[in-house]
């Protein structure tokens, strides 16, 4: 199995995780403040992460990367998580999962404009199809002023993860429960405190531990596999290869009978699943020249870019601070470490 394989079914099961969550807050989020839910959520997602420590087969996060965590943290885990529980309670969990579909458009957009990450016809078509079925969803919930405002809020945390997802990538390359820990209680700390300062109405009971596990598994333990498939894809294609998770929420909140306006969600629906299909099997491999560089991450001796030794010989991943000398080859690849080059 490629290395892009391997990366697109972890995000294929990061996507999974996440897509399970939108129905869940649905029901037992109905009637908490939406900075309340995301606090449970992000708290949840702290205990799924666990405490991080130095581990040898990982990059460690240092200080440095603190900004960098504070943003994320704000944009991905705690505004975020609070536009989505806030328009899940004013539009339909099935409208709302498709909905967040268009995080994976706008991180495209971003990646490209901050990374330059290639952006291929079969991936421009792809973005469109998109756009085509929000546009539809938002026709559907424009038949009430608060299901339109749900698919406002919705739409809000879709471009909020898409800040998130861009923002994460150069984290990806550190380790990954290392990254989840951090982004999770700072966002956790900051929606806590609005809940607060907004006098939200907080859950009790059973609702509050099934938040506390939605987030450990739909957040914590999905951000985990989004880190690692990300290392391999590029901010774009792993955003690209996540937008299959909106589909297991819809197909949940179908079942437990949201089923208003059945042509536009089935219409949006299919534009969705064309432009998942067009993402996930593009390939992309050329002839292109890696610069001499040093740096520090997880990585193993057999994937053709780690040629140095070490006595005696490693088995399995590790992280250290290594060189790599010029080299020039073809293969195919996304858009990790070793391959953000510049293209046409």
């Amino acid at each position: 199995m490629t290395p892009i394989a391997r990366g697109s079914l972890v995000a294929v099961a990061a996507a999974v995780l996440f897509g399970l969550t939108a129905p869940v807050v649905k029901h037992f989020g109905e009637n908490v403040g939406p900075f309340a839910t995301a606090a449970l959520l992000y708290a949840g997602a702290t205990l799924g992460a666990g405490l991080p420590r130095r581990r040898d087969n990982e990059s460690p996060v240092k200080r440095a990367h603190a900004g960098r965590l504070a943003l994320v943290a704000l944009f991905g885990a705690a505004i975020a998580p609070a536009c989505l529980a806030w328009g899940l309670q004013h539009a339909g969990a099935l409208t709302a999962s498709l909905l967040l579909n268009l995080e994976a458009v706008l991180t495209l957009v971003l990646a490209w404009l901050l990374y330059r990450e290639p952006v291929g016809g079969r991936v421009a078509l792809a973005s469109a199809l998109m756009l085509g079925g929000g546009a539809l969803l938002a026709f559907r919930g424009s038949g009430g002023g608060g299901g339109l405002l749900g698919v406002a809020a919705v739409s809000v945390a879709t471009l909020a993860w898409a800040l998130d997802n861009s923002l994460t990538r150069p984290l990806s390359d550190l380790d990954p429960r290392a990254v989840v820990f951090w982004k999770s209680i700072l966002g956790a700390t900051l929606s806590g405190a609005a809940a607060l300062a907004a006098r939200n109405r907080w859950p009790s009971g059973l609702a509050w531990g099934v938040l506390l596990a939605c987030g450990s598994m739909g957040y914590g333990l999905s951000l985990r596999l989004y880190l690692h498939a990300q290392r391999v894809l590029g901010a774009a294609r792993t955003g690209s290869l996540f937008a299959f998770g909106p589909f297991v929420g819809a197909a949940i909140a179908f079942g437990l009978g949201d089923r208003g306006a059945p042509l536009f969600v089935g219409i949006a629906g299919g534009l969705f699943g064309v432009a998942v299909w067009l993402h996930a099997t593009e390939r992309h491999g050329h002839r292109h020249r890696h610069a001499r560089m040093t740096h520090e991450h997880a990585h193993t001796h057999d994937d053709g870019h780690h040629t140095h030794r070490h006595e005696p010989a490693m088995v399995g991943a590790h992280s250290h601070i290594h060189l790599h000398v010029p080299a020039e080859h073809e293969h195919a690849h996304g858009a990790d470490l070793h391959h953000r080059h510049e293209h046409e």
